[in-house]
């Protein structure tokens, strides 16, 4: 549902209360994919088959095919169709989305509903990249899950941080939520992160699974290396690292659909 002015009236996009902080949120930038088309002013598409360097096995491109809005939905479809772009091939085609010098945040809350895939070597994720890599290269700079799923493990997400070091002497740290009941492909779900100046807390339909407030960085003092602007991305592997290849119980096509993204400043002003 993409977003425009009119969207500004109704209450789900007024200064919100979630955190135990005493001050509020405000909306600052949103897509409500409410429209034909992906609105360029706010995402770019990637066209890449270099693997994500996580031994993906997708070709990510901007057919309408893998990357579209519908129905209100940004969806991201994984096929296994041999794509081909300018002589690379692969067995799979997906999509990737960022927000890059479009939408860039230092600090935020950071909401998203979506739908998840399921099946032996599905990967979405929702995340978050530096814009200006400051400190260097992966993963000196830093970078944040919001929110990812192994299709093998449909009931489950992980929230991530990785910061340290340059690859392969980064670190890690991360925590999980499981449903009571169902997976996270039976229907829409509420992944957000409230990210502040040394500490960060993850969500799941408002619940609060994890908070931390410890990392580090070769490159500089704490809360470096989580104290610059980072961007959004959006996107669905087909296997890699975390996953394992996909089987022969995995059905294609897989969706992973968005209902909307949100991000919110403190009402008391930026850091």
């Amino acid at each position: 549902m993409r977003f425009t002015l009119f969207f500004l009236a109704i209450p789900a996009l007024l200064p919100i209360q979630i955190s135990q902080s005493a001050e509020p949120w405000k909306l600052v930038w949103a897509d409500e994919f409410n429209g034909k088309k992906l609105d360029y002013s706010k995402w770019g598409i990637e066209v890449n088959a270099f693997g994500g360097g996580n031994n993906e096995l997708q070709l990510y491109t901007d057919r309408a095919k893998n990357v579209r809005v519908s129905g209100g939905h940004l969806v991201i479809e994984a096929h296994r169709d041999s794509p081909n772009i300018v002589g690379v091939g692969r067995e799979y085609s997906s999509g990737r989305l960022r927000t890059k010098h479009r939408g860039d945040w230092k600090y935020g809350r950071f909401e998203i509903r979506a739908k998840m895939p399921t099946g032996q070597g599905m990967w979405p994720a929702i995340w978050m990249l530096p814009t200006d890599e400051k400190y260097g290269g992966w993963a000196l700079s830093g970078e944040i899950d919001i929110m990812e799923l192994n299709g093998a493990k449909p009931d489950h997400v992980l929230g991530t941080l990785h910061f340290g070091d340059q690859w392969p002497n980064n670190r890690s740290s991360s925590g999980g939520f499981t449903l009571s009941k169902g997976s996270f492909a039976d229907d829409f779900h509420v992944f957000a992160l409230e990210w502040e100046k040394g500490l960060m807390r993850w969500y799941v339909d408002g619940k609060l699974y994890q908070t931390k407030s410890k990392w580090d960085s070769k490159a500089a003092p704490f809360p470096a290396p989580f104290d610059q602007r980072f961007h959004l991305l959006l996107n669905l592997s087909v296997g890699g690292n975390l996953v394992g290849a996909p089987n022969e119980k995995t059905v294609f096509p897989q969706r992973f659909e968005v209902d909307y993204v949100r991000v919110y400043e403190r009402v008391a002003g930026k850091e």
